[in-house]
């Protein structure tokens, strides 16, 4: 079956998909007969009808084939750990089923049809976090996907805040399990879906984070009277990297018609800190690895990632398309662009508090009663230090599994692990800075920010309060964070004339 899904459209395009399958999942057919000629003609083929692994020598007979399939999920069931989010573990349901729809895995109509009734009835298996070592694809997590079609492991259901075991949850809806056939147990568990989904949730994510860690940033800029000429796009011609180009273009555009900048523009400082000069060469640094990232992620959720291969001209090829390692490796690539945006933040959260060019120090003024935006930096501090140590890459560790069959293993899951982390770091730095920002503006009152930053700011105003007193600052971070985890902030800006790159 034809269609591509672009990470830009993640969500909208895999319910497209899986909507168009649950008419005609006729694209299964030719890969199925291959299977079930082959079960005919008495060669060996793995997985099929012989072992796994360190046991592909081992030869299945045909009444034990079912069996075989059946005895995989359970074996490979052995994840460890707090489950993964719902949303992370939906959308490795969803990755599954789009991969086995390409029509080279071979699974049966039963298997499949069962996968995307589980879509459809909104039911998420449990999976627990810890088991893969991004090799032989996500072994554990997928065996733990696949359990419920055997009425095993648990079920999250739609408004439920606590899975059920999947047994209870089938009967209560009418429905049995169901028995593997050949290959459909291989099919199931071999692919990259938990790493791809990690990918694609932290990355379709950072499609709008970046554009707004340049809002955040200008902000910032305006709140702390710097220059806009290190925006100009002579200087970005000169190294023309294409984050470079954009987040400069973003910072201009948001700074047209600024009276803030027209107020110090003949004051005689001759350079701002890094954090707010640098700030086109490393949010675009970020932005081009993060755009890197995500054409690998696309390109490995509209792939096959099973094995052996069924093709249509009747062969079943065993190769390694299993193996995470273009995930890994742009796993950490991304998790190290992520956090480079929340150091660079923490440190304008820094300044705002420094009582620069009129603003009052920990900005509130009455200090030493209050003390005012001081703690919040020390939480962005502390997430910043926590991401140093998570965007150690873990793709340039392996260890053998399987008695040495599996010599070279990617690792691409613990990154994924660490990327989601790392993700939710930098989501709540940012949001403090936004908070801190908005708050520093409101000093420079009555001059007015450029036309964006005031849409900005008048946005977050709505949101969360002007401070001038002590207060329960985890409240407003929450609703601060609640803007920095969708585009609303970005969309209300495009709604008025100014739009980003």
């Amino acid at each position: 079956m034809t269609g591509r899904v672009a990470l830009a459209n993640l969500y909208a395009d895999l319910d497209a998909r899986l909507g168009a399958l649950r008419r005609d999942a006729s694209c299964l057919d030719a890969s199925r007969a291959v299977v079930e000629r082959a079960l005919g003609d008495g060669k060996a083929y793995y997985g099929i009808n012989t072992g796994f692994g360190v046991l592909a020598n081992q030869r299945i007979s045909d009444a034990q084939v079912a069996e075989l399939q059946r005895n995989l999920i359970l074996s490979h069931a052995v994840g460890v750990g707090e489950p993964l989010p719902r949303a992370i573990a939906s959308l490795m349901l969803k990755l599954k089923v789009h991969a086995l729809a390409q029509g080279f895995s071979g699974v049966s109509r039963t298997t499949f049809e069962r996968l995307l009734w589980l879509d459809e009835q909104g039911l998420v298996p449990m999976i627990p976090s810890r088991g893969s070592v991004g090799a032989s694809g996500d072994l554990a997590p997928l065996a733990h996907l696949a359990l419920p079609l055997l009425g095993q492991g648990k079920l999250w259901a739609e408004g439920e805040d606590q899975p059920q075991p999947a047994g209870d949850v089938l009967r209560s809806r009418g429905v049995e399990p169901i028995a593997l056939q050949a290959k459909d147990g291989l099919a199931l568990i071999n692919g990259t879906q938990l790493m791809s989904a990690h990918g694609a949730f932290a990355l379709h994510r950072a499609l709008h984070l970046v554009k707004l860690a340049d809002v955040i940033a200008a902000m910032s800029l305006e709140a702390l009277q710097g220059s806009v000429a290190p925006f100009d796009p002579r200087i970005a011609d000169l190294r023309p990297h294409p984050g470079h180009a954009a987040v400069a273009h973003n910072i201009r555009e948001l700074l047209i018609d600024s009276e803030i900048l027209e107020s110090h523009r003949d004051c005689g400082k001759v350079q701002d800190p890094y954090s707010l000069r640098c700030v086109p060469q490393v949010h675009g640094a970020s932005r081009d690895a993060l755009a890197h990232g995500s054409a690998v992620v696309e390109t490995e959720i509209n792939s096959v990632t099973d094995n052996p291969l069924v093709f249509g001209d009747g062969a079943i090829v065993s190769g390694g398309n299993f193996h995470g390692q273009p995930l890994a490796l742009v796993i950490d690539y991304a998790a190290i662009a992520l956090a480079e945006l929340a150091s660079i933040s923490e440190r304008r959260c820094y300044l705002l508090l420094g009582g620069h060019d009129g603003l009052p120090r920990l900005l509130m003024k009455e200090t030493g009663v209050n003390s005012g935006f001081m703690i919040p930096q020390y939480t962005a501090a502390a997430l910043v230090s926590e991401n140093k140590v998570l965007c150690h890459p873990a793709s340039v560790d392996s260890i053998p599994t399987c008695l040495g069959q599996e010599d070279h293993v990617s690792m691409g899951s613990i990154g994924a692990l660490k990327l989601l982390q790392v993700l939710k770091n930098v989501e709540h730095v940012l949001a403090i800075e936004m908070m801190t920002a908005a708050q520093a503006l409101d000093y420079r009152l009555p001059l007015k920010a450029g036309r964006g930053v005031v849409t900005a700011h008048e946005y977050i105003r709505s949101r969360i309060p002007h401070r001038e007193a002590d207060g329960v600052f985890h409240d407003d971070l929450a609703g601060a964070l609640s803007l920095v985890q969708t585009p609303v902030v970005i969309d209300t800006l495009a709604d008025a004339g100014t739009e980003l790159r």
